[in-house]
């Protein structure tokens, strides 16, 4: 199985007018995204950590209403923040309203400062990534036991590098995973994954597409991302402004592959 190319950009619900994000995704679908993310977290990351902030999965609903082509989802949902059931309905639900077009991006979580100011156990990291892995066969169950089911089989993106135990769950579970660090660091997990992926009866080298943050514009970056097997590459941009310069670049470059 082949990938496509796929050029995505993460709005980071951060330090914006929900107006403002409104208008972010329309540009972003306009400019001709394959996928729009947002994050799951409750406070900014960079700027001032007290700014404006919003909620991931109310935001990824009304996403579904107002985009018609791209695929949606949150790069990546906080495993810990939900019941894994409650999840997996708010995923079919969200779904149900996209017609078909949501992903299902999800990691053990690592913001404590979330945590603590919403009351949840931060724990370690080795229990994040272990509810982590008891959670995903809870979601698929809950999708098979729901009326209506999911449109389609929900994609299950899954982020985090973790060698032992984190990409044994991307073998298990994902059909796509993305990847933190550098090409050597991307490359070296790959063949790790792929190796997990033996032991537990999974071509993951066919099935879990390989997904990419770039921060640089494909002329520097692309070949050798490529190279490693990235099909998926996502742009990051911040509120207010949400500057989208640089998605532009890498949609154009993917046209051009095309």
């Amino acid at each position: 199985m082949t990938h496509a190319i796929r050029i995505g950009v993460q709005l980071q619900p951060q330090h914006a007018d929900y107006a403002q994000i409104r208008d972010a995704v329309r540009r972003a679908e306009d400019l001709g995204v394959d996928v729009i993310f947002n994050w799951d977290h409750f406070f900014p990351l960079s700027g001032d950590p007290d700014g404006k902030h919003f909620e991931c999965w109310t935001m990824l609903g009304a996403w579904a209403e107002q985009t018609s082509d791209v695929q949606i989802g949150a790069l990546v949902t906080c495993n810990s923040y939900r019941n894994p059931e409650l999840l997996a309905d708010m995923a079919r639900t969200v779904d149900h309203i996209s017609g078909g077009r949501l992903i299902l991006g999800i990691g053990a979580g690592w913001f404590e400062k979330d945590y603590d100011q919403f009351g949840y156990e931060f724990g370690t990291a080795g229990s994040r990534i272990a509810d982590l892995a008891q959670s995903l066969p809870r979601i698929k169950a809950r999708w098979a036991a729901s009326n209506p089911v999911p449109t389609r089989d929900i994609p299950v993106l899954i982020g985090g590098g973790g060698e032992r135990k984190t990409l044994r769950v991307v073998a298990e579970h994902a059909d796509a995973w993305h990847s933190f660090g550098d090409v050597t660091t991307l490359v070296r997990k790959s063949a790790i994954l792929d190796t997990h992926g033996a032991e537990v009866g999974r071509d993951t080298a066919a099935l879990v597409e390989r997904s990419v943050g770039v921060g640089a514009p494909p002329s520097d970056v692309a070949d050798e991302l490529v190279a490693a097997g990235v099909t998926l590459f996502t742009v990051g941009s911040s509120g207010p402004e949400y500057d989208l310069s640089l998605v532009e670049q890498w949609v154009t470059w993917r046209d051009a592959r095309r």
